[in-house]
């Protein structure tokens, strides 16, 4: 394997920067590293046990030309397939290894999670407080933080639209794949005649940037104050509470209404505003993230679907992978883990 002394230089050059003392000062780039070092240190190991069954399954071939004993010449012969069936195994899992870098992405800790409604009316925001009650309940199982940055509510108790915060290890690789549009079907408690309906809500997941990537420069930035809007009685419609910031250079506008602090919706908003500028820059460079925003949320129209939640039948189905789970109000309650380690296996 001529690739490997690669890895063994690249390998020492790493473990070399390692040990530069100005790391220190340096968290994000000590990370970087420590990453590609135990990635490295995967591939060298994997080849060592490839070695290894090599010179097991020589050291068999050479006893089979000694012609002694039957019942050890057979024990051999039985080994020496056993060991090649287990050479191929690893052989297939260096091969993996080599060709798939690690995933910039896998190192964000912080995610922004964009839900809205789609087709289907007053059921389809319903169904968008549903998801979003999933997904705080499972950021809670895995130990990470949630928070609300904004929200539109319906008058149904549900959100046109609600834009909210996680942060903790492996957010965005369990995440990723949440991100498209997910279906409903079930009967509305407002439908009189047992009828089922489908409705739909959009989910899109955006890596928030590290600190330090994204500068905004305040005279860059417009910030309007205004009456918050929606549940939280007297309090919330009578103060100047609820913050709009304009980014003048590129025209995005964000808004937060959700805490009764002025200044904690300004931080809010600023938060999503660090999220969409780090999104349009890298647009910008290569398109990449744009067109992936797109990919993930369609036009929430009923037929664009990754995901289907049936009520009737309590069974959600993952369209990607073409497989079903059963107990829905179980997975609703954040239960998600199984159907994302599924996903995560399929995309390896």
């Amino acid at each position: 394997m001529p690739e490997i002394e690669f890895i063994k230089k690249e390998y020492n050059e790493t473990l070399q920067q390692l040990t530069d003392p100005g790391l220190i000062s340096d968290w994000q780039k000590f990370e970087e590293l420590t990453r590609k070092k135990n990635r490295l240190e995967k591939i060298i190991n994997k080849e060592k046990e490839i070695e290894e069954l090599e010179s097991k399954i020589e050291e068999n071939k050479a006893f089979l030309k000694t012609g002694q004993d039957q019942e050890l010449f057979s024990l051999a012969e039985s080994e020496i397939i056993q060991l090649t069936e287990n050479k191929k195994t690893l052989e297939e899992e260096f091969k993996k290894l080599l060709a798939d870098p690690p995933e910039k992405k896998d190192s964000i800790k912080a995610i922004l999670v964009e839900i809205r409604a789609g087709a289907g009316g007053e059921e389809a925001s319903l169904f968008v407080a549903d998801l979003f009650k999933m997904y705080t309940k499972y950021a809670n199982l895995q130990n990470w933080k949630a928070k609300v940055l904004n929200s539109q509510p319906s008058s149904s108790n549900g959100f046109k639209e609600i834009i909210f915060g996680i942060s903790g290890n492996e957010v965005f690789s369990k995440m990723k794949m949440e991100a498209g549009v997910h279906r409903v079907q079930r009967i509305p408690a407002t439908e009189k005649s047992g009828r089922i309906h489908t409705s739909t809500a959009s989910v899109a997941i955006l890596p928030k940037p590290q600190k330090g990537k994204i500068t905004i420069n305040p005279s860059d930035l417009k910030i309007d104050t205004y009456k918050a809007s929606g549940p939280g009685g007297q309090y919330v419609n009578k103060r100047m509470t609820a913050a709009r910031i304009t980014h003048l250079p590129t025209g995005l506008v964000v808004t937060s209404q959700t805490e009764r602090s002025l200044l904690q919706n300004r931080e809010n908003a600023l938060s999503i505003l660090e999220t969409r500028i780090l999104e349009k820059k890298e647009e910008e460079e290569s398109n990449k993230i744009g067109e992936e925003r797109r990919s993930q949320i369609g036009k929430a129209q009923r037929a664009e679907k990754i995901r289907t939640y049936n009520f009737p039948q309590n069974r959600i189905t993952d369209h990607r992978i073409k497989k079903s789970f059963h107990n829905i109000e179980e997975v609703l309650e954040g239960n998600l883990e199984p159907v994302i380690k599924n996903l995560q296996k399929n995309s390896q």
